[in-house]
């Protein structure tokens, strides 16, 4: 039992570091947009397209690394989804061309997401941690990525000062390589398969025929859209209204700090209320924070507040939303399911910051965008309130909805 317990708390803590490296590097990529594509006379829809792809590229391979670690363990899809984050940043760095930088912060850095964040390593913890336990478990784990955000962003932003974009992730591609024995010593084992098990192909049709299945992805696609706009073009759209440069990362760097906070608290209360309907409010939450940002006057200490209370909401979807899967459908395909509503997320986060980068360059600013994410805010609160997360009885016709 000891040896349990110790197991279960070294793979939450390696994978917390991990998803603490992956995503604080991925959080800082904001702040190269300006003097990106400054200097390399590009419009700001270029840049935000590869990263637009990026994200795309993250989701719809999510749910086959998903399915892999489900099936050979978490520690190997990390390793090489390291190999490759490193090496897109890598590449990144030497990239003056729109095909250049596309294919390096796009596809590369996209795949080696897939294997380095949320659905691989929620999955395992999800496996090694008691029931009673896996919302708290994951609601750590998803913090730390909040972690990583607070503590990376201003060493990026001085990386970048001091070194310029190309030197700086070049810099990065350095540190991402950090992932590699991290995940080489992540020993998670896969479920142990049971004559009850249902196969992969079962698992999938199961999870395609309950509506609650498919609200779930459709609340998660809100959940992309609105951070990654934010989390991309929020410094730019600081800047255009005339605050300095810091105040954007400031603002990132409190996300982040908030969001620690936010995310252990949501795993906490998702182990005491109702996951959904803890979704509903949090969505309508947000909807009132976006506008209250978006229409009242700007400032300096209004940016700051922005930063806090959306970090209290930032990544708090993500203990909640893997909760829900795992409550209804188990764990013996967690990583892959997850993985596939993770993959509506990503379609959120192309359409959020590619239409960021499309309305700045065709109006030049972002009212358009900030007023799609309001109403999605709305929409996402609805959905949420339908979606039931009572155990799948499998021996009988029942749904996931109430």
């Amino acid at each position: 039992m000891a040896f349990v317990v110790r197991h279960s708390l070294l793979l939450i803590i390696l994978g917390s570091l991990v998803i603490s490296t992956a995503m604080g590097l991925r959080h800082g990529f904001g702040l190269f947009m300006e003097p990106l594509s400054s200097e390399l006379g590009w419009g700001r829809g270029i840049f935000a397209f590869a990263l637009a792809l990026q994200n795309l590229v993250w989701g719809l391979s999510q749910p086959f690394t998903g399915a892999l670690a489900d099936r050979f363990g978490a520690a190997r899809i990390i390793v090489v989804g390291g190999l490759l984050y490193a090496l897109g940043l890598l590449f990144m760095s030497l990239s003056t061309s729109v095909l250049g930088m596309t294919v390096s912060a796009g596809l590369l850095i996209g795949l080696g997401l897939s294997g380095t964040t949320f659905s691989v390593i929620l999955g395992a913890v999800g496996r090694a941690v008691a029931p009673e336990k896996r919302s708290m478990a994951m609601g750590i784990v998803s913090a730390a990525g909040s972690f990583g955000q607070f503590a990376m962003l201003p060493g990026t932003l001085g990386l970048l000062e001091w070194l310029g974009w190309a030197a700086a992730l070049m810099a990065m591609a350095a540190i991402a390589t950090i992932i590699i024995p991290l995940g080489a010593m992540l020993r998670d084992k896969p479920s142990a398969k049971t004559a009850s098990d249902l196969s992969l192909k079962d698992a999938l049709n199961e999870a395609a025929g309950q509506k609650g299945f498919w609200l779930l992805c459709l609340g998660f696609f809100v959940c992309g859209f609105q951070v990654v706009f934010i989390a991309v073009h929020l410094p730019g759209y600081l800047f255009d209204k005339g605050l300095a440069v810091q105040v954007g990362t400031t603002v990132l760097a409190l996300v982040g700090l908030f969001n620690i906070v936010g995310t252990y608290t949501a795993g906490w209360m998702g182990g005491i209320w109702s996951k959904p309907k803890l979704l509903t409010w949090l969505y309508l939450i947000r909807g009132v924070v976006i506008t209250a940002f978006v229409y009242l006057p700007l400032s300096p200490v209004s940016a700051y507040l922005f930063g806090i209370v959306m970090g209290l909401l930032w990544l708090s979807t993500v203990p909640l939303t893997n909760g829900i899967v795992a409550s209804v459908f188990g764990v013996r395909h967690l990583s892959m399911l997850g993985g596939i509503v993770f993959l509506f997320h990503q379609l959120g986060s192309f359409m959020g910051v590619w239409l960021g980068g499309y309305f700045y360059d065709l109006t030049g600013n972002y009212n358009t965008v900030w007023q799609i994410a309001i109403v999605l805010s709305v929409m996402a609160a609805a959905l949420h309130w339908f979606i039931s997360e009572k155990p799948l009885e499998r021996s009988q016709s029942t749904t996931v909805t109430s």
